[in-house]
């Protein structure tokens, strides 16, 4: 190939190297996005910018943070989300590798017969059979003319940073599934605890009118009566104990440990944990910017808009530059004479120009898939929004309910001591005790769940609101942070951008 030819290949190379075919992406207008939530901040939240990077300490329960540690070291699905990562990136770099050139080595020994009457006769001074000697290098460099390649780098980039949303999404969705179990256990421990004074104060009442009983001073439907309540309360036992066992088990498996593993570490009662005063909760616009899911579904559009690139690239010529250099000799004895040397050099055309529509149907897979991309994208923004304001209405109300329960267990605690002192005066029957005790109990368990109720709104919250990594222009994968030693050191932030 003359090196004018050589000079032109390059020209049109320089012609086209800034030619990208397909669809330049754009991000999804966010125009339609409210400027305020519309449900009122009436449960202590503000519309400051929100910082629940480590949402998990406003509670200041030191063995919360501790799990929250060590879930976020363990968690298998966690590894597995990391695993992707690596994926991705591997899978990314395997698509800029596409920019560089290919070199083979190659060689051989052959013991060889040749057709006397082929194409290629051997001279009369070479003996058959004979041996022939080869070794050399073949390279071959696709010059990215119509930016095929380019889309495809395109593509995997933006889906490396799709894989990282999705690693941040399982860490929101774990640390919320950490906090929660870890509620309901302090929840059912509690309710336990109610149940078991309630079961001893009416025993101590059942006691209490046998005596009366055996003295006359009472009927045997009283007897019957109490016995029948204290039944009632201990029948509530064994699901509590159900309850507390399954959010241990549960937290185990969070932890990636046996079940039972963590039994002993919360075998002691202490109380639910409680939300703060504030909740900085943000605006609408940072919701965009918090959620992993949206900036998933987000990088997955850009990938499939520069897969319509990449597909449409197929449509045009593909243009090579391939070269061959190397040793080819019938005698080993002079394999390393300078006459044994070869090399060829040139470019190459491939531009499939009938492939019976595949590759137009390629490009309409493609968009199709774009489409769903755009459509899940938006799905995804307005789920956010809803699961939002749903956490903001649901923690707000429970907090007024609490208040109310709160009084209702006051109240019901009076009832029972002024039913008690006018039973003791013979002024009241016993059935009126038997009402007290009953309400008090449904009161003081209601009470137990709606404190449980108001931590889990606010997990949910939190959960909703994207908390658990930091936000920066550009993600990057990040390794989670070692366990702290101390249970009652604050957590950090578990994963940053």
């Amino acid at each position: 190939m003359k090196s004018s030819a050589l000079y032109s290949l390059a020209a049109v190379a320089a012609l086209f190297a800034g030619c990208t075919v397909g669809p330049d992406y754009k991000p999804p207008s966010t125009a339609s996005t409210p400027a305020q939530w519309s449900e009122p901040l009436q449960g202590g939240e503000t519309s400051q910018p929100d910082s629940v990077a480590s949402w998990w300490r406003s509670f200041n329960d030191p063995e919360l943070n501790s799990l929250i540690n060590r879930a976020v070291a363990a968690n298998l699905d966690l590894k597995i989300a990391e695993a992707r990562v690596r994926q991705a990136r591997a899978q990314a770099g395997i698509a800029s590798s596409a920019f560089l050139p290919t070199l083979d080595a190659n060689g051989s020994y052959t013991r060889q017969w040749v057709s006397k009457n082929g194409d290629f006769p051997l001279p009369p001074s070479v003996s058959q059979p004979f041996n022939l000697y080869q070794a050399g290098f073949d390279a071959s460099w696709e010059i990215d003319v119509f930016g095929g390649n380019r889309r495809n780098v395109e593509a995997t980039n933006a889906q490396l940073a799709a894989t990282e949303y999705s690693r941040r999404d399982v860490l929101v969705s774990l640390l919320g599934d950490v906090a929660r179990s870890y509620v309901e256990t302090r929840a059912a421990q509690q309710r336990l605890a109610i149940a078991q004074q309630n079961i001893s104060a009416k025993q101590d009442a059942l006691n209490l009118t046998r005596e009366r009983y055996n003295k006359g001073l009472t009927s045997d439907l009283d007897v019957a009566q109490a016995s029948t309540l204290l039944a009632t309360t201990q029948a509530a036992v064994p699901s509590l104990q159900s309850s507390i066992q399954v959010s241990i088990h549960r937290l185990s498996f969070l932890l990636a440990l046996p079940p039972g593993a963590l039994a002993g570490e919360l075998s002691a009662v202490t109380p639910i944990p409680s939300s703060p005063p504030q909740v900085p909760v943000g605006l609408p616009s940072d919701l965009l910017r918090r959620r992993p899911d949206i900036q998933q579904a987000e990088r997955t559009l850009a990938a499939q808009t520069a897969l319509i690139g990449a597909a449409t690239a197929d449509l045009f010529p593909k243009f090579y530059l391939t070269g061959a250099a190397g040793l080819q000799t019938l005698n080993a004895g002079t394999f390393f004479n300078s006459n044994s040397k070869f090399w060829s050099i040139g470019p190459s055309v491939d531009w499939p120009l009938f492939e019976g529509e595949k590759i137009r149907s390629q490009i309409h897979v493609q968009n199709a898939l774009q489409e769903q991309a755009l459509a899940n994208y938006q799905s995804t923004v307005l789920r956010a929004f809803s699961d939002v304001e749903d956490a903001l209405v649901a923690y707000a109300n429970e907090q007024t309910r609490r208040q109310s329960l709160a009084q209702a267990v006051d109240s019901s605690q009076q009832t029972l001591q002024l039913a008690n002192d006018r039973y003791a005066n013979g002024i009241a029957s016993f059935l009126d005790v038997l009402d007290a005790e009953r309400s008090l109990y449904a009161t003081q368990d209601q009470l137990a769940d709606s404190d449980r109720a108001i931590s889990v709104d606010l997990i949910s919250l939190y959960k909703a609101l994207g908390g658990g990594w930091e936000i920066s222009p550009n993600p990057a994968p990040s390794s989670p942070p070692a366990p702290h030693s101390s249970s009652s050191t604050p957590a950090p932030a578990v994963a940053q951008m």
